[in-house]
């Protein structure tokens, strides 16, 4: 298994940046790889962790493929591009497929699954907000983002301990970087989106908007989170984080017209 590590690190490379982070995201799994995986997975030193996340990964994006019915082709479509984006081998990709099979099933023990992997990496919320990231994505990508996926999506946030609120803001902050791949640089972030990403209402006060921009930019700082045990080499995925919430300041600060 000595390259579960790196595509780990291409995962999550994929959740916070795409494509181009799924390559930042390689150089941290060749780090895991070469025994470096209980810094990036935690109090995982067994190694267990890496697996367990892709397995999960992919088991649930099954079985929220499948919550309501059947599983369309573009939800294939777009679980096969993620795995793409990733830069898995045959072998890798066999092994997710195998996953993403098995959590289709009807009996598929989500939750069991789900309190596993939450016991694993409870006290690392990146990787937890990663893997809500990824789901979001594959959700989001295949068109209609049904209730009961949804419903389903919110039981699975509550049980790794993220509630329906960081969840919005989550989906917002995947659907400003969707948004902004699609339309290329240039593409400006919607208003109501805006709002989302930052987490307020849009008849919250020009204080609290400010308060707000200030507090995702001190959490998610590249220079704090390296303090805190990011590896350095995830620091352009940070900066991407704070480039998406900057520009949800920007565009609600214009609308407003305040300094």
């Amino acid at each position: 298994m000595q390259w579960i590590g790196k595509v780990v690190g291409a995962t999550l490379g994929l959740a916070f940046a795409g494509p181009i982070g799924s390559a930042l995201g390689l150089l941290i799994g060749h780090q895991f790889d070469k025994g470096m995986g209980a810094r990036i997975a935690g109090s995982a030193a067994d190694g267990q962790t890496p697996k367990l996340f892709f397995d999960v990964t992919f088991e649930v994006m099954g079985h929220l493929a499948k919550v309501d019915g059947r599983v369309s082709e573009e939800e294939i479509r777009v679980a096969r591009r993620i795995m793409h984006g990733m830069r898995l081998t045959p072998e890798q990709v066999q092994l997710a497929i195998d996953r993403f099979t098995s959590g289709k099933h009807t009996r598929y023990p989500i939750t069991d699954r789900i309190a596993e992997l939450r016991s694993r990496i409870a006290r690392r919320k990146d990787l937890t907000r990663a893997f809500l990231e990824i789901q979001l994505q594959a959700a989001i990508g295949s068109g209609e983002f049904a209730d009961t996926k949804r419903r389903m999506l919110w039981q699975v946030a509550n049980d790794l301990g993220i509630g329906r609120v960081e969840l919005a803001q989550i989906e917002a902050l995947v659907r400003a970087h969707m948004g902004g791949s699609a339309s290329g640089a240039g593409g400006r972030i919607d208003l109501d989106e805006a709002y989302s990403v930052l987490g307020v209402e849009p008849n919250a006060t020009d204080r609290d908007i400010k308060t707000a921009y200030r507090r995702l930019m001190n959490q998610h700082h590249p220079d704090k989170l390296v303090a805190r045990g990011l590896p350095e080499s995830m620091v352009s995925l940070a900066e991407q984080k704070t480039h998406e919430i900057r520009a949800a300041y920007d565009r609600v600060k214009a609308h407003r017209d305040f300094k």
